[in-house]
């Protein structure tokens, strides 16, 4: 049952970090062509500070739920680059969560080894 609670686990943190942590700001900020400030006068952070956070925040959570360093440095780059594809438009909404929860299933995988 161990398997079953760390993925409800990484599933609930995931939540929390997708939707609750993420402000309008870090949502809208993270997407570098949305319209932000970009002046050099400005003190809204560019595109890859939200981007960067955000993607910290999400392998901060993995790194305490699981307790591997090496997990929550993969769950870092991993979010990052889906976020940016998905801002990119490459994918849409419904593949960024899938590939977020395969990414999950893979570190329950490796914990369980």
């Amino acid at each position: 049952m161990l398997g079953f609670e760390l993925f409800f686990q990484l599933l609930v943190g995931h939540a929390l970090a997708d939707f609750v942590l993420q402000s309008d700001a870090m949502g809208r900020g993270k997407n570098r062509h949305n319209n932000i400030p970009k002046d050099a006068d400005s003190s809204f952070p560019r595109w890859y500070y939200w981007l960067s956070a955000h993607a910290l925040i999400h392998g901060g959570i993995v790194y305490l739920l699981t307790g591997s360093l090496a997990l929550g440095l993969i769950e870092t780059f991993a979010h990052g680059l889906i976020d940016f594809a998905k801002c990119e438009g490459k994918i849409g909404l419904n593949t960024d969560q899938a590939l977020h929860i395969a990414c999950k299933i893979a570190y329950v995988l490796v914990v369980l080894g």
